[in-house]
């Protein structure tokens, strides 16, 4: 009995024995072996770590109005269990779906999402893609709908939770919509760039995110005395782009009317200030919003052709030649030739003009005008020949890159192998350009001979130290000054003589406008096809100090007959029209010769001028206008006038008002532009120093005045026909001003109203411009 009790005290002793060997070996495994991993693990469920993001940088236009910003977002999110257990299901998909317009069937899918681990229903789940970063509007409406779910729970024991809710984030917003789109490009929606400047300049745009890293305890606390890392945040730079968004809307609005008329693949118009090659508008069409870019099937409508895309300029390309043949003075105006066809030197080649028979012996300042090819190659081949030719188109840009600060800009090759291409190249034929180049070509001859880089950014911001960065003027001299000025002359010929020059259909009265047609007939799989032509005009204003330079091309319109004169000058002369008296270059008394001046002499014959009122007394002014009979309205509650609209000296239509601002405060009321066009809605509004946005097409029939963020903004509502008896609805809503509400509403009933037929259809390519055989007349 003893030895039993003596063997089991023994195997007991023995088992705590092992038992308290064990344990130290793994105390000592855990606390000196595994000491170091262990600690580590411990030490990461107490730190907390956590990335600050930077605030993207903001791009502006040239006068600090924004056009891509960072706006509040929110995420719809639902948590799959509590909508069921409160029964909330179809309440919640009937209003999502009303206020996203996400799928019903898509919605109950997630209703019932269920946890993979648990397979129980799902505890959050985000309602994609619909319900992903949305606007403050519908941020609201969730609100609302949240609201109602509350209701319905009242009295319920399971308490008050929805099941629905709301993630606050960022997303890029830009306030323009589609204004510059192809200039500012946009981020997708996880905040990726992707095209244009957001992804050109993202270096600077993103900055840098920080970072912060603590001890805390198991509710998250930070503990007492813990460590602190904290990295501040670089934010990104601001951007002030070169662009005026006032100048940017005349290029939008004019190209828009144009390209539902002519229906053309597409429509490029590029403006600059010639005298720093400043971008003040660069836009193509078809477009994009970038606000929705998911909304646009047809990629081709992202593709900047101004930068990216090739094609023949035709006749545009002529001013090179000149500007050269001035340069080593080789033209002389009064000098004639024979018009109608020439042979290429050293070949049997005969090259024509448009009009094969020519206009007989002409002399070479009529061929200019008249945009003779035969006058060009004699000058190009002839006289210039194949070496000095190419030095000048070198010289002028073509062939390499402007180093315009924006993604995919393109430089094709340049070369004339032999007599026969140097021959057509003097006049557009078988080279290939980008419309940057030629613009800035353009520019050159506008400025006195200087070829700039073009600037698209002004200057950048850094938020973070308060430093700016300007951008400046780059360039060499190509040509003197002085044969600058005498190939401006020439090229201002060209659209002054309303006979016989090619570009009278840009002629603006009281500004000189010099300037140049192009017509080229496209080069489809190896052919010439005379139904298919890239039209183009490419111009600069005023001749005597340039404020402005236009390129417009145009791809392929559906009327096959009509050339750059007919469809591109119009669109140029509409931009620079609005654009010099947005800048406030007054109108000068052009001296015309009789001939030049036949047609609007006839066209104005009995439109009467507007006086010079400015710096007048009010009263006086006021008295002047009764007594020759012209309706006009007095802005602000000054004695003096200080602006007019129309500028003096300006043709009135009948009916016309004068529009007279006798002060420059910018609470200064805003006219009843109900019954106005749009055109002279915005040439009051612009006088005014005042932001504008626009709805629909045609008269004004309504107007909304509001304020946001201390800037007066006026919302214009446009229709086909103006009726002074029928109520927008903003004024039926009474969202109007006093003044506005207190104007006569027979204003302008008397007035005829055209109604503008659009046709949404249009024709696309997949492709850039191709080259193409010049016609251009």
């Amino acid at each position: 009995m003893v030895k039993r009790i003596k063997l089991r005290t023994l195997l007991l002793g023995g088992f705590i024995t092992l038992l308290f060997v064990v344990l130290i070996f793994r105390m000592f495994s855990l606390q000196i072996v595994q000491g170091r991993e262990w600690h580590e693990r411990g030490a990461a469920k107490w730190v907390k770590e956590s990335d600050i993001p930077a605030e993207r940088g903001i791009i502006t236009d040239r006068n600090g109005d924004a056009l891509a910003i960072n706006a509040p977002a929110y995420t719809v999110v639902v948590s799959p269990k509590i909508i069921q257990a409160n029964g909330l299901e179809d309440m919640i998909v009937d209003g999502l779906h009303q206020i996203l317009g996400k799928d019903v069937n898509e919605l109950k899918e997630i209703m019932i999402a269920k946890d993979p681990k648990s397979g129980d229903f799902a505890k959050s789940r985000e309602v994609r893609n619909e319900g992903w970063k949305i606007d403050e509007n519908k941020k609201n409406q969730i609100d609302k709908l949240n609201e109602k779910l509350k209701e319905a729970l009242k009295g319920k024991k399971k308490g008050q939770e929805t099941g629905l809710g709301l993630i606050k984030e960022s997303k890029r917003y830009y306030p323009k919509g589609s204004l510059a789109s192809h200039v500012l490009g946009y981020t997708d929606r996880q905040g990726k760039p992707v095209a244009g400047l957001e992804i050109y300049m993202n270096k600077e745009l993103e900055g840098k995110p920080g970072h912060l890293k603590y001890e805390s305890d198991t509710s998250g606390d930070k503990l007492p005395n813990s460590k602190e890392i904290y990295k501040a945040p670089v934010n990104g730079k601001n951007i002030k782009l070169t662009i005026d968004d006032t100048i940017q809307y005349y290029i939008e609005d004019a190209m828009k009317e144009a390209y539902d008329k002519y229906q053309p693949i597409s429509m490029t118009v590029i403006a600059a200030d010639p005298k720093t090659m400043e971008i003040l508008g660069m836009a193509n069409l078809p477009t994009f919003d970038p606000n929705t870019y998911w909304n646009t099937q047809d990629q081709q409508d992202f593709f900047n052709y101004a930068v990216k895309a090739t094609y023949e300029p035709g006749s545009t390309f002529k001013i090179i030649t000149l500007a050269a043949a001035v340069q080593e003075k080789l033209f002389d105006p009064k000098a004639n030739f024979k018009s109608g066809q020439i042979r290429v030197p050293g070949t049997k080649q005969y090259l024509h003009d448009i009009n094969r028979s020519g206009w007989g012996t002409i002399s070479f300042l009529d061929g200019v005008k008249r945009s003779s090819n035969v006058l060009f190659v004699k000058l190009g081949s002839e006289l210039l020949g194949k070496e000095r030719l190419l030095k000048y188109i070198t010289d002028f840009g073509f062939g390499k890159k402007t180093g315009i600060d924006l993604p995919g800009e393109v430089a094709p090759e340049i070369r004339l192998p032999g007599p026969v291409e140097t021959a057509t190249a003097s006049y557009g034929h078988g080279v290939s350009v980008t419309p940057i180049q030629q613009l800035a070509a353009i520019s050159a001859v506008a400025n006195g001979g200087k070829l700039l880089k073009p600037q698209i950014i002004k200057e950048k911001y850094d938020p973070n130290n308060g430093t700016t960065e300007p951008y400046k003027a780059e360039g060499h001299q190509v040509i003197s000054p002085e044969a600058a000025k005498e190939t401006s002359g020439y090229l201002e010929q060209v659209v002054a003589d309303q006979s016989i020059g090619t570009g009278r259909q840009a002629y603006i009265d009281g500004y000189r406008v010099a300037g140049k047609t192009g017509t080229a007939v496209k080069n489809i799989n190896g052919q010439y096809d005379y139904s298919k032509s890239v039209v183009s005009f490419i111009g600069f204003a005023p001749v005597n100090d340039p404020k402005i330079a236009v390129i417009v091309i145009m791809d392929q319109p559906n009327d096959p007959t009509v050339g750059g004169g007919k469809v591109a000058a119009p669109v140029f002369k509409k931009i620079v029209s609005q654009s010099l008296q947005y800048m406030g270059v007054p109108r000068a008394t052009a001296t015309k010769t009789e001939t030049e001046g036949k047609n609007e002499a006839i066209q104005a014959q009995n439109r009467p001028p507007a006086p010079d009122l400015v710096q007048k007394s009010t009263a006086d002014a006021e008295k002047q206008l009764l007594k020759s009979g012209i309706a006009f309205d007095t802005l602000g509650k000054g004695p003096k006038v200080m602006k007019q609209f129309p500028a003096k000296g300006t043709p009135l239509n009948p009916g016309q008002r004068i529009y007279l601002l006798t002060e420059t405060d910018k609470t200064m009321e805003v006219p009843d532009l109900r019954g106005e066009s749009l055109r002279d809605a915005l040439d009051v509004l612009t006088l005014m120093k005042v932001a504008v946005n626009v709805n629909g097409e045609g008269y004004v029939a309504g107007q909304q005045v509001v304020n946001q963020g201390g800037k007066r903004i006026v919302q214009l509502t446009m229709k086909p026909s103006y009726d002074p008896n029928e109520q927008t609805e903003e004024n039926a809503n009474g969202e109007q001003s006093d003044q506005q509400n207190q104007e006569d509403e027979t204003k302008n009933s008397d007035k005829s109203k055209k109604t503008k037929k659009t046709d949404d259809k249009k024709v696309r390519s997949s492709t850039g411009r191709t080259n193409g055989k010049n016609r251009d007349n």
